[in-house]
Formats: C-alpha cells, structure tokens, sequence
C-alpha cells in the first residue's frame, strides 16, 4: 500500500557556480582600519595555504532570511509575533531558559510538519532543533583551489583586492572609492607590515578617514553545494521556492547595503527527476492551517 504523502519523505542535492556581479565582501579579522576576508587553510601539494572562503553559515542565512519573508508574506502575522519568536524564524533564537514546554517528541514532529521554515532551517529556541538543509563553503575559482573544485583560476595572491573608501565632512569634500592590491606572503597570509602601513595613511585631514575592505572582485566564481535531507514533498515545494527566490535577488557576504554581493546563480540537480514525489502548494497549506501554525511561531518565543 503505498503511504501517504505526509510519510513519503525525499533527499534533494544541488551542486552550484556562483558567479560575483559585484565584489564580494566577507568580514574575517580585523586590522585597525582594514577589514580583511575570513580565511582557511587549504593542503595545496603538500603545503599548507591560507586561502579566503565564503562560509556556509553565511550565505545559508540569507536563505533563511527568504523563507522567512516567504512565511510572513502568505501568513501575513506582522505585529502578531513576540521579539523572540520574530528572531527565531528569522535569525535562527538563541540557546536560552523559556518557560513553556520545549518542542520534542510528538510536538516537534507536528512543528515541523506544520512550519517549512521550521523544517528546512531549525533554530535555537530553549534547545538546538537540527534543520534538514546542508549548505557548501562557498570555494573561489583560484589555482590553490583548483584541486577541490575542478576549475582553474588565477593564482589566490591575485584573487583579492582592497577596495578603499574615505568617510568624509560633506561639506568640505566628496566620498572617493579606490582599489589597492592585498598584501600577502607567499603562503597566502597577510602580510602584517604592510597593512600597518596602510593603516598609518588612513588619516586623509580633518573630519575624514579612510577604511580598506578586502573583496573577491566582480567575475569571481565559486563552487558550492546544497542537501536537503529526508523531507515531505511540501518542505520541499517551500524549500525550491526559497531557492528560486535567493537566484533572482539573492546576496552572499556582508555590505550589500553599498552595493557588495550581487550574485549569479547556476544550479545542477543532483537528485534525479524519477526520485522526486509531485511537489504540493505549501502556500495553501500554511493558509489552510493558519491558525495551528502561527500556535506553533508563537511557541517559539
């Protein structure tokens, strides 16, 4: 007999090209005025390089940020949600003592059944609940990373650049952008000395200061990944939504608000088309079950 779809549960795998239309900022350490890319170390031959990466933490919470404006669009609950409850759709909670009866069991079960967002991307809300959605590092197209991703690229002391913006008095002069190489060592570490430097000329005159960010530069292109594990074809429906979404307007790193981020998708389906059960309007359902489901945000907090 075969189940019914609320039991049917599948695992959906993409392989994704990001392409950079605009440099892409993400912030790791911090040196006076200069804000440098979060970097790791890669094994590359045998040595081991330190090389700038995207982290999936970072670009999985912009696609939680979409879901839950997704959610809040077909539900319509603005100004319906405690502070708490708000943070933990869209930032994921914070591990903290509530008072209510934490979601497990029979509960949880029936949370995530009735929430997508819940189901896709967990949160922390009195305790840790695991979401089903797995996110790859972004990795750069650069030649130390060419033996993970299959792609060549320019040599990883050449994939950066410091972009250099001045904070200045309006009144006395205009803001001026300007781009510097990143000084690096030949094992890819930053070179300390000449960032000092760099930082002892930050200083342009009186009311103005200049400040340096390290950005991948536009027509960079990085591999990634995504897995969606054991999920209900409706989780599912919600989840290609969201990722529909995040390819037509979707950012990855930090200062967008100044133009940084600007992506292009291209995604491969790993998981192939006879495995993937007919996808339900998750739209509907939230409608039809209105009132359980905002029970259930509402419990979050």
């Amino acid at each position: 007999m075969k189940p019914p779809a609320s039991a049917v549960t599948v695992t959906a795998s993409w392989a994704g090209t990001l392409t950079a239309l605009s440099s892409v900022a993400h912030g790791g350490q911090t040196r006076g005025t200069i804000t440098l890319l979060r970097r790791e170390q890669l094994l590359v031959h045998g040595h081991l390089i330190h090389v700038p990466i995207v982290s999936g933490n970072s670009w999985r919470g912009r696609l939680r940020r979409i879901g839950e404006e997704l959610t809040r669009e077909v539900l319509g609950y603005g100004g319906e949600l405690s502070l708490a409850a708000a943070h933990a759709l869209r930032g994921g909670g914070s591990l903290v003592k509530t008072s209510g009866e934490p979601l497990s069991g029979s509960r949880l079960r029936q949370a995530r059944a009735l929430l997508p967002q819940l189901a896709v991307f967990g949160g922390a809300v009195g305790r840790t609940i695991d979401g089903a959605l797995q996110v790859g590092k972004l990795i750069p197209h650069i030649a130390e990373t060419e033996h993970l991703t299959g792609h060549p690229g320019p040599p990883g002391l050449g994939a950066t650049q410091l972009e250099s913006y001045t904070r200045v008095d309006d009144s006395t002069t205009a803001d001026v952008a300007t781009l510097t190489a990143t000084p690096l060592h030949p094992d890819g570490q930053v070179d300390e000395h000449a960032l000092t430097a760099l930082d002892e000329r930050c200083l342009t005159g009186a009311g103005s200061i200049v400040y340096r960010v390290e950005t991948f530069p536009a027509g960079t292109t990085f591999s990634t990944w995504l897995r969606l594990e054991r999920v209900t074809p409706l989780v599912l429906a919600f989840f290609t939504d969201v990722l529909a979404e995040f390819d037509a307007r979707g950012r990855v790193g930090g200062r967008v608000a100044i133009g940084h981020g600007q992506i292009r998708t291209s995604w491969e389906y790993i998981t192939r088309p006879e495995q993937l059960p007919e996808l339900p309007d998750w739209r509907a359902h939230l409608l039809a079950h209105r009132g359980e489901v905002l029970d259930v945000i509402k419990g979050l907090g």
